[in-house]
């Protein structure tokens, strides 16, 4: 054996060299301590220019993908639209090599309309269902009608839940329609009121605690239900109008579903709110 060879056999293999952690372009970039966090409101491509050698942080990012929110339905008294999926893998599991990755940032359904996806590499998060329809959360049932399914297509963890089903309780309380899903619950029921918009999810991915993905609130009739119609749920969903009037839209950037549409006490109905769109954010140490 070689001087050289024995040498190396007795040290063992070079230690990785080069920084010990990556460097990235692409989106809206902030800083919070040793961490950068990119934030994409629109499609964009987020460049990884460099990994590093840390061998728990010099490849790894954490990523909160939403989808675009579901849209209210247009019935006289619909339900809400569903958020759009929520996927947030706080535990750093994601490998990144130097690469880009192209970044889609679903737009939120109008009335009616399922919200589109949003996506970061193989991460697709779905967009949220209208009144009834499946979805990353489902839609709010229209009155006499069932909510859609959440966590479709079903991902592990979920990406959001089912909206309320409208087809609960007494006649007068039918007339009321149900919530839409949301990324942590789901859409409320009818009861005395038209069923309100299921709550999103928290992250602290920018640095401070953040609700994003709240359903939809689901659409009242005024003859039966007064002014009674759905909230929308903590995290960017819309709120119903039970008086004629458009209902609110869901919050842009927070894939919040859409409120239903509503029925004034004589004929005049109004518009299911649109759905929110939806965002992309990464975060990984750099220093």
């Amino acid at each position: 054996m070689s001087l050289g060879a024995n040498k190396a056999a007795i040290m063992g293999a070079a230690a990785p060299t080069g920084p010990a952690y990556m460097t990235a372009t692409g989106g809206s970039i902030a800083t919070d301590g040793d961490y950068k966090v990119h934030t994409f409101n629109s499609a964009a491509d987020f460049v990884v220019q460099t990994v590093g050698t840390d061998g728990t942080y010099g490849t790894k990012v954490w990523h909160v993908v939403v989808g675009g929110g579901g849209g209210g339905g247009p019935n006289p008294h619909a339900g809400g639209g569903g958020a759009g999926g929520h996927r947030d893998n706080d535990a750093y599991d994601f490998t990144v090599s130097a690469a880009t990755y192209e970044v889609a940032v679903g737009g939120g359904g109008a009335e009616g309309a399922d919200g589109s996806v949003s996506t970061f590499g193989s991460i697709t998060s779905a967009g949220g269902g209208t009144a009834g329809d499946d979805g990353g959360s489902g839609g709010g049932g229209n009155w006499g009608g069932s909510g859609g399914d959440g966590n479709t297509p079903s991902t592990s963890p979920s990406q959001g839940e089912d909206g309320g089903d409208g087809n609960v309780g007494s006649y007068q309380q039918m007339r009321g329609a149900a919530g839409g899903g949301g990324a942590g619950a789901v859409g409320g029921q009818v009861t005395s009121n038209a069923g309100s918009g299921g709550a999103g999810s928290s992250s602290d991915i920018t640095g401070s605690a953040v609700t994003r993905a709240g359903g939809g609130g689901g659409g009242s009739n005024g003859q039966y239900n007064g002014t009674n119609s759905g909230q929308g749920g903590a995290g960017g969903g819309g709120a119903a109008s039970s008086s004629g009037t458009p209902s609110t839209a869901g919050q842009a950037n927070t894939g919040g579903g859409g409120g239903g549409s509503g029925l004034a006490p004589g004929p005049s109905a109004g518009t299911g709110g649109a759905g929110g769109s939806g965002v992309v954010i990464i975060r990984y140490k750099f220093q």
